[in-house]
């Protein structure tokens, strides 16, 4: 019998739909809490068929999958997907070089090689993001250059050294004040949902609602061509609709799904679980 080991921090809606899910399936489900774990040589190894890394915290969970991928154990997502992902510079340079649409980007270090980026990127109005960070934290949308100026100040004397090489995406005026998050599973587009706000961040977390959105077979081959360009997994994309078709925005290897279970009738947890028994049975 295959035994997941979900490696978690907090656990939040979503682990608790998957522990469901799971039982469901009868499949034994082992909870490493990482925080609580020792990584060495001569530490006892779960005995674990697959690792689902479910942590809150990146680097922990990052570094939790590395010593599993050491064992010969595999890791969902694997660290070349979480690394690419995690980042989201190196995630539009994979977009890029796998010519999946995505809005147009570039990365400095001052003002001035900013000033000169948003120019190459169309100009203002431009989006700030820290490359790595999610839930919608730390975006600054810049509309003019005394806007950049002051942030870029804020930036150089309060953040940290991530902080300091300024991701910019040109901002994209949302089509209805909603985007896409779509869930993708080895490619395959299982469900989407659009995510609705007022304000131009529409993340959940932010306070966005959730409703269910057909898959047509655009988003379904943007998200497959996406999934690829990433090496692939479980995923979440966040999409943009535009005039000339979708775009991907950012990538997501850890996603949150407990909100989109009901708007879309689809067991995202169920397709997890799924999912880490195939990767268990092809080692």
């Amino acid at each position: 019998m295959i035994t997941i080991g979900l490696l978690h921090s907090t656990i939040r809606g979503d682990e608790k739909l998957i522990l469901e899910a799971a039982k469901k399936r009868n499949v034994t489900v082992k909870l490493i809490d990482i925080r609580r774990s020792i990584y060495c040589e001569e530490n006892p190894l779960n005995h674990i068929d697959v690792a689902l890394e479910r942590s809150v915290s990146t680097v922990k969970g990052m570094y939790a999958a590395y010593y599993y991928e050491s064992k010969n154990i595999p890791v969902v997502n694997s660290t070349a997907v979480a690394a690419i992902c995690e980042d989201k510079f190196l995630t539009s340079l994979a977009l890029m070089k796998a010519r999946v649409p995505t809005i147009p980007f570039g990365m400095a270090f001052s003002v001035v090689e900013l000033e000169s980026l948003i120019a190459s990127i169309g100009g203002y109005p431009v989006v700030i993001k820290p490359p790595e960070g999610s839930w919608g934290r730390l975006l600054a949308k810049i509309n003019d250059k005394d806007a950049l100026e002051a942030v870029i100040e804020h930036k150089d004397v309060l953040g940290t050294p991530s902080h300091k090489a300024f991701y910019v995406q040109k901002y994209i005026q949302k089509k209805q004040g909603r985007d896409i998050r779509a869930f993708v599973i080895d490619g395959h587009t299982i469900c989407a949902i659009y995510r609705h706000s007022p304000h131009w961040i529409t993340n959940t977390a932010r306070g966005g609602v959730a409703s269910n959105c057909t898959v047509d077979s655009e988003l379904a081959t943007i998200c497959k061509n996406a999934s690829i360009a990433v090496d692939g997994g479980i995923l979440a994309m966040d999409v943009v609709e535009t005039k000339d078709g979708y775009i991907i925005n950012e990538i997501n290897h850890t996603m949150e799904f407990k909100n989109s279970e009901m708007p879309t009738k689809t067991s995202i947890s169920g397709y997890i679980v799924d999912y880490c028994l195939q990767i268990a049975q092809t080692q």
